[in-house]
């Protein structure tokens, strides 16, 4: 399963980088997507990262301030978040999909799922 770590607390405008250790799969295999959930909020896609080319997606919400990359010889994923807002505050997931057919990182469910790690951002 995917292990994410790498959350804590974090001033408005400043970074964080999550990791997604991957372990019990072939990694490089399978597409690796980041979600997260606010407390009183619907489970949001933030970002993926294809297994095949590398490409990413990101939502709206975090576009222009998220970079998300991958390392297959460490099986590991990251999620870099730069100028963070209050509103990134939330529990941060990684899944995996072992992308079964063709499609865009997003076309993919993900259903294997991390344990989460919190991120806040507050002053």
């Amino acid at each position: 399963l995917p292990v994410e770590s790498g959350g804590g607390l974090v001033q408005p405008g400043g970074s964080l980088r999550l990791s997604c250790v991957g372990s019990g799969f072939t990694f490089e295999y399978y597409a690796i997507g980041w979600f997260r959930q606010a407390p009183g909020k619907e489970r949001e896609r933030v970002s993926c990262i294809s297994n095949t080319d590398g490409s990413t997606w990101s939502a709206d919400s975090v576009k222009g301030r998220v970079t998300t990359s991958r390392d297959n010889a460490k099986n590991t994923a990251y999620l870099q978040i730069d100028r963070l807002k209050p509103e990134d505050t939330a529990v941060y997931y990684c899944a995996a999909d072992p992308a079964l057919y063709i499609s865009t990182c997003d076309g993919y469910p993900y259903n294997m799922w991390g344990q989460g790690t919190q991120v806040t951002v507050s002053s």
